[in-house]
This record gives structure tokens, sequence and C-alpha cells, in this order.
């Protein structure tokens, strides 16, 4: 299977300061890749080498097989700003045509487009009637077209409510299911923790971590945190025999390495039904995002 990205030592400087700094990844058809990092860490600087945007001073890229911006590499890929913007006096249906003629393709398919990011009854509305969020869905649908491998995509829900972000990630998984490609910034680490098969953290320009979100709580070995929730009458006895537990009422709360996670749990369970409720909460990808930042910048 030819992976639908792949970056080999890419650098890039401006004006002798390196924005990537032999950043190297592969992104294969049907990943949900997310991007992390803070602001001017590499981010923008990598999606713009990927558009053919702006040249890089070395290494190696392959975009869908081509070069970034070449013909081939532009009709595979799609791109979503943070902030699109159309005309308002245009109906979302005329956008879409738009979009449709300029790529070669029957305008007529524009409120079938328009239906999958559902917008179908907003079609025939001026776009400067339309919300933030409808707005993002007319981006969406101008990137939908031509059926891309590669979705390149920057904050994209930013602006939009949860139901609207919702059904925004449920899209892209249809997408992936499909085969394409997804590479997406965001700073929303909560909703991309579910959403993505690969995480990636850029740090001043190189890639400080990269692997799934069971590869990096492994790396980073952070504490995993437990909650337990005693029956009735039965916590006193319970933090007695956990004297590290913080105890509020009948709920106890522990932190413990990944090491100790399982003797704890089986020292838990030994009470049998004098506990209710357990729950284990690993580190969040917040909690990994912060580790391997500050790591690369101590």
């Amino acid at each position: 299977m030819t992976s639908t990205l792949t970056i080999s030592a890419l650098t890039k400087s401006f004006a002798g300061v390196k924005a990537l700094d032999a950043v190297s990844l592969v992104v294969e058809p049907g990943a949900r890749v997310a991007l992390l990092g803070h602001n001017g860490a590499g981010k923008s600087t990598m999606m713009k080498i990927i558009l053919g945007l702006i040249p890089f001073d070395s290494g190696a890229i392959q975009v869908c097989g081509a070069t970034p911006g070449s013909a081939q590499a532009r009709a595979q890929v799609a791109y979503l700003p943070e902030n699109a913007a159309f005309h308002p006096a245009l109906t979302g249906e005329e956008q879409i045509g738009h979009y449709l003629a300029l790529r070669g393709e029957n305008p007529a398919k524009a409120r079938e487009i328009l239906e999958r990011v559902g917008l179908h009854d907003a079609a025939r509305r001026r776009i400067g009637t339309y919300s933030k969020g409808m707005r993002q869905r007319v981006g969406l649908a101008q990137a939908l077209i031509g059926k891309p491998q590669l979705l390149v995509l920057d904050e994209p829900t930013s602006g939009l409510d949860p139901v609207s972000r919702r059904d925004f990630y449920a899209l892209l998984d249809g997408l992936a299911a499909e085969g394409a490609a997804i590479l997406l910034s965001s700073h929303a680490l909560t909703e991309v923790e579910a959403r993505t098969d690969q995480i990636l953290i850029l740090s001043g320009g190189r890639m400080v971590a990269r692997g799934t979100l069971a590869d990096l709580r492994r790396e980073a070995a952070l504490p995993v945190t437990l909650h337990v929730v005693a029956r009735n009458g039965y916590a006193p006895e319970i933090a007695a025999a956990l004297p590290d537990a913080i105890r509020i009422g009948t709920d106890l709360r522990l932190v413990r390495s990944q090491a100790e996670k399982l003797p704890l749990l089986a020292q838990i369970a030994a009470f049998g039904d004098k506990v209710a409720d357990v729950d284990v909460l690993p580190p969040s990808l917040e909690d990994i995002y912060s580790h391997f930042s500050r790591r690369d910048g101590q």
C-alpha cells in the first residue's frame, strides 16, 4: 500500500531560524492524524509545504506519490483553513457549483455535496445569512470536491457548537473509512483525543513525539488516577488500607504510576462488595502534550 504522505528529514528556515528541523512522518490511506503544537511550533509551515505553497530547504516529501504543488498532487489534496471565507451574496448551492465548475465537474452536483455536510435545507440561502458553523460546512463541502485522497484541515472546528463538532467528526470518520487520509491541526485536544489514529507533536520545529495515544501514554509513563467509591460505612476501612488516598465522603482518589496500577486494582478488588465502583483515568492527551512539550523545552 502506497503512503498518502511521506516526509523525510524536512527542513525549512526563515531568516536563519528553523521553522522545521529534520521532520519525518508517514500518513497512510484512511489514517486520521492529529498535528499538535504551540503557536510557532511549525504546523502552518508544514501545511504550506504539503500544499505546495512554499518551498523547503532540504529533505524530501511526496504527496499522493507526487511533488507538492504539482497538478497531480493538487488534484488529490483538499485544504480547509481555520476561517473559510465565501461570497456572502451567493447561495451555498451557487458557491459549491462554482467550485465544481472550476474543477471541471458538473455544478448540478452541488446539492448532493451540501447534503453530505448537512446543508441541504440551507442550500438556496445566501451565505451571508449562515452561521460560523454553517460556513465551515461550506468549506468542508468544497474540500470534498473530487474525492481527495488527503485532507489538510487547520483548526476545522473553530467556532462550531458541540453538536456541529460531533457531526463534523462523524463525517471525517466516514471519509477515512473510504480511504481518505486526514491531517488535522487543532488546539482542541479533548475533542481529537478519541478521533485520531496517530498523534504528531511538534515543538520548536522538531517532531518531539509520534504514535498512537496508547504509544504516547507508554512513552510518557505518566501516572494514572483511580477513583474509588466505597459503599456506605466502608470508606474509613478502605481509606485506612490506602493511606495515601485523598478522601471526600465515600470517594477516594489515588494517583499511582503505571507499574503500580494493576497491583492497586488487585488490592481494591480484595475489598469485594465493600467497593461500589472504581474508575481508572489514564493521562489525557492534554497531559501527554504538556509532558512532551515541556520535556523538549527543558
